[in-house]
């Protein structure tokens, strides 16, 4: 039976990567900060509450012996790094040296993916975006992920441990309290006008947990782990605007929709990924858009409102 080590567990991706894991008959190893009763244990063979770094990590990856690692640990927030970089660094490429450096010691032969962010491209030269792209971020978040790859990199280059960064684009789904559709959701169900930043033609590339997972999975066993990287998004520009007008839609409200043309530090302005490579492997997202975000209104009414 194969087996995965997921750092981050209990975070958004890393239910969904759980439950994919566990329900395709791996053994599935999980760490996280949160105690284990506010874990996904039932998607779980083992849990370990851990805040990484640590130098306990060590004998659970000897213990573990893990085929793959999917490492989705850390801070995923960019407002919070561009105020805090310091907490941001330490939780992003501190953490991921000390996971890559215990796998070249104990797991040698451990497939590790890292979970990277489109933030590392900054401002993109082009729509949409390859992975043959320089990054230049403009965010702390985003020269964090961009030096975890570069780690990724050298451990695979330097040490031959097995490694592949998968730079995710907005990824959406139950579960998620925070960014652009939680934001838009919370305040549409509790003002009376969706008043948001910007001017409201800032895009995304969305994609829900669901197909982010099975992506996740597929990598694991397609991707050829020699330090490369890959895309993982829909594929489709959508505006803030356009998203905004589709969330009001699914909670049935028609209240004014109002954007103050401001713009946040560290946030780039238009997003769409190329996502040819990831395709060459056999993915596919299957979770419409409007349909994904119907689901998650709701389930956001239910959160905020109470039913």
């Amino acid at each position: 039976m194969s087996s995965v080590l997921i750092t981050g567990v209990t975070g958004f991706l890393g239910r969904y990567l759980a439950r994919q894991f566990f329900q395709a008959g791996w053994t599935v190893v999980g760490l996280g900060t949160r105690p284990p009763e506010n874990a996904p244990r039932q998607d779980l063979t083992v849990y370990h509450a851990l805040k990484l770094p640590s130098p306990a990590l060590v004998d659970l990856v000897a213990s573990a012996q893990p085929d793959v690692c999917i490492h989705g640990a850390g801070r995923a927030s960019v407002d919070l790094s561009v105020s805090d970089p310091a907490s941001d660094f330490d939780s992003g490429v501190a953490l991921t040296f000390n996971l890559l450096d215990a796998l070249r010691t104990h797991a040698p032969h451990c497939r590790v993916l890292f979970l990277s962010s489109a933030a590392v491209y900054g401002e993109p030269e082009c729509l949409p975006i390859p992975e043959t792209q320089a990054p230049k971020p403009i965010s702390p978040y985003g020269f964090h992920k961009s030096m975890s790859e570069q780690l990724c990199q050298e451990f695979c280059e330097l040490y031959n441990l097995p490694t592949a960064a998968v730079r995710i684009f907005s990824a959406y789904g139950p579960g998620l309290r925070r960014q652009v559709l939680w934001d838009i959701c919370q305040k549409a169900l509790t003002q009376d006008a969706l008043s948001l930043r910007g001017t409201g033609q800032e895009s995304r590339d969305f994609i829900h947990g669901r197909d982010v997972a099975q992506a996740i999975f597929l990598l694991a066993q397609q991707a050829t782990f020699e330090g490369e990287v890959y895309n993982l998004a829909n594929g489709a520009e959508t505006t803030i605007k356009t998203l905004a007008q589709v969330v009001l839609n699914a909670l049935n409200l028609q209240i004014p929709l109002e954007f103050d043309g401001a713009r946040s530090p560290g946030i780039p302005c238009n997003w769409q990924a190329d996502i040819r490579k990831i395709k060459t492997l056999g993915f596919q997202p299957e979770v419409p858009l409007e349909q994904g975000i119907q689901v998650f209104a709701q389930w956001c009414r239910a959160e905020i409102k109470g039913y």
